[in-house]
């Protein structure tokens, strides 16, 4: 594909509609100006209009990709002429991404990770859009070709005769994992975000709801029933999001690559070179915990660090399933079973220490409040923050822990939000010792495996500053030696 190749055809009807969406509001201003300019206004709303569509076929022509001299190139641009350029070995993932009106034509955008940033700070090349058919076959070309570049071409696994063999998927979306959408805060959010607004619109327009004395209830009825509407309609949006969002999910080793599917409207697929896979990290936040549940995460070497869309491997999910498929992309449960050596007596003093200052202080203030004439009854509470904070200090302690575990480092911290991160120790390449006044004083220290994936460290909290120093040598023999 040496020459210079444009964009599929069918995109010039949906440039346009893209560009009308971003001028909508302007757009509404001038024809609702129009309208009461009579013909002149008339003819200025079709002007306008002629605009947005005007530079979705612009957009259109001038944007042109090929892939030469082992790098993908794109071109685009009329007045501010771009011209992006990267070495195949510098892509990490390929993403296939199609809305419905994308689908309806037969459509995929292509959203290339390179880890190298633009211009406009993102590290992705995107084109937008081809047929699925030749999106799909550019999506093998750039990973074949970052596998040639890296030295890791010919006789691949799951190859014969260099025809790719048929994958079955390692984990794939079953109605089941609806069950653990709720455990999720983005119903909550979304509803919290809902009624918010209609509050403020209320007390801006001064809107007064009213309700017939015939129908009137005891106001603890209506609060009830408030609340009862509130977790239905925060249930109802997170089961609905996570299904149009991971419907039809399915996790498969394709040769050289990971490649995950999902989207019930949305479509996107996502290959991540093997090669770029640096481990995995399994969240086990409180609520999901409590159902079995867990997710999974890919630590993926050279993406942007926003760019979390490329990393999810399995959604809220049960844990056995985020097990299976983590279990998979590492080649081994060990890592995962491995028993997590604790941090000492000093840091689970600073577990509790931490969770309790604040609601000792919450507690005083309550008390405070009370001898200024508030009612004696609110004294009932103030054993409640105490409470919750021993219970989360005594989680946080159970979970702090690290461990070697074969080819692997691991380590496990958290409470409400517990992640054990999985990290290939051959890609470490450095550490960082870090430690507050507070934790000299304990005689701890915070370990950072420097990594080129994901977050850009895996983290080890409050170890014992000479236990550090022997892990990391341990774990990368040579590098800290100096240190023991």
């Amino acid at each position: 594909m040496r020459d210079w190749q444009r964009l599929d055809p069918r995109m010039l009807l949906v440039h346009p509609l893209i560009e009308l969406r971003r001028f909508v509001v302007p757009l509404v201003g001038v024809f609702l100006f129009g309208a009461s300019q009579g013909g002149v206004g008339t003819f200025v709303g079709i002007a306008a209009l002629a605009i947005p569509v005007t530079i979705g076929v612009v957009r259109y022509l001038t944007t042109s990709y090929r892939i030469a001299d082992g790098r993908i190139e794109l071109q685009r641009g009329l007045l501010n002429r771009q011209r992006l350029s990267t070495p195949l070995d510098r892509v990490r993932t390929v993403d296939l991404t199609a809305s419905v009106v994308h689908r309806l034509l037969r459509l995929s955008t292509v959203g290339i990770g390179t880890g190298t940033a633009g211009t406009d700070g993102s590290d992705r090349l995107e084109l937008d859009a081809l047929a699925t058919t030749e999106a799909g076959t550019l999506r093998d070309q750039l990973l074949a070709g970052a596998a040639v570049r890296a030295g890791v071409a010919g006789g691949r696994e799951g190859e014969v005769g260099g025809v790719p063999t048929p994958a079955e998927p390692v984990v794939s979306f079953t109605p089941r994992w609806l069950l653990y959408a709720p455990f999720t805060s983005t119903g909550l959010v979304i509803v919290g975000g809902l009624l918010g607004g209609l509050g403020q619109i209320a007390g801006e327009y001064e809107v007064d709801i009213t309700i017939d004395e015939r129908l009137a209830a005891p106001s603890g009825v209506l609060i009830a029933a408030a609340i009862v509407v509130l977790l239905l309609a925060a249930l109802a949006i997170t089961v609905v999001g996570y299904l149009v969002a991971n419907g039809g999910l399915t996790l498969t080793r394709q040769p050289g690559s990971w490649h995950l599917r999902r989207g019930l409207l949305t479509t996107r697929e996502t290959s991540i070179d093997i090669e770029r896979v640096a481990g995995v990290g399994i969240g086990e936040p409180a609520a999901l915990r409590m159902v079995r549940g867990a997710r999974l995460s890919a630590i993926v070497t050279g993406l942007d660090r926003t760019d979390r869309g490329s990393e999810v491997l399995v959604p809220p999910a049960p844990a056995a399933v985020a097990r299976t498929a983590a279990t998979a992309v590492l080649g081994t449960a060990a890592p995962i079973d491995s028993p997590l050596t604790g941090h000492g007596r000093a840091a689970i003093r600073r577990r509790y220490a931490r969770a309790l200052w604040p609601a000792l202080l919450v507690s005083v203030a309550v008390a405070l409040l009370v001898l200024a004439g508030l009612s004696p009854w609110l004294l009932v509470v103030t054993p409640v923050p105490v409470a919750a904070a021993v219970a989360l200090a005594a989680d946080r302690a159970r979970s702090l822990g690290h461990a070697l575990s074969g080819a692997h480092l691991v380590a496990r911290s958290g409470s409400l939000l517990r992640r054990r991160d999985i990290l290939d120790r051959e890609h470490v390449i450095g550490w960082t010792f870090r430690d507050t006044w507070f934790q000299r004083r304990a005689g701890l220290t915070t370990l950072d495996a420097t990594t080129a994936g994901g977050r850009g460290r895996v983290t080890v909290l409050d170890l014992p500053a000479a236990d550090a120093t022997a892990f990391a040598d341990d774990a990368l023999p040579g590098l800290v030696a100096q240190f023991r």
